[in-house]
């Protein structure tokens, strides 16, 4: 009788839950997107300062309810030395969003190299980026940031 009630309220109550990586150069504005989603989708949630944001080194993770839905988004730090350890992180998650700052014309380059890496295989399926499928940035100056 408890593996149905518990079968039971699963189904009513427990949602499908998603991990999305947050990826970006290191000030892209990651973790500002991160405060903003979780201020926007947490009634409840006030949200951290704007001026409070500091460079993530390793791993931010908030969590947002959207319908039957819980994403979880895990910020990792942009810093070079840490974009290494990005690709740990693929086989685990369900899509990316990849962040940048549009204002910052001159990491332009950089930021297309670090989205560029090569396409990372897990199993069944090839994980290509955006710009790879037809679908990149339609920014004029990123189209012109070659490596």
């Amino acid at each position: 009788m408890y593996t149905l009630l518990s079968g039971l309220y699963k189904y009513m109550f427990q949602k499908d839950e998603y991990c999305i990586l947050i990826l970006g150069l290191d000030n892209a504005g990651k973790t500002t997107f991160l405060e903003q989603s979780k201020t926007r989708f947490n009634k409840n949630y006030k949200g951290m300062s704007l001026s409070k944001i500091t460079t993530t080194v390793g791993l931010n993770i908030g969590t947002v309810d959207v319908g039957k839905a819980r994403l979880m988004f895990w910020d990792l730090g942009g810093q070079e030395e840490l974009q290494s350890l990005w690709d740990k992180y693929y086989a685990e998650c369900h899509g990316v969003i990849y962040v940048i700052d549009s204002t910052d014309e001159e990491r332009l380059v950089e930021s297309k190299q670090a989205f560029a890496l090569p396409p990372a295989h897990h199993g069944d399926h090839w994980d290509l980026p955006l710009h790879h499928q037809g679908l990149g940035p339609q920014h004029p100056t990123w189209e012109g940031a070659h490596p």
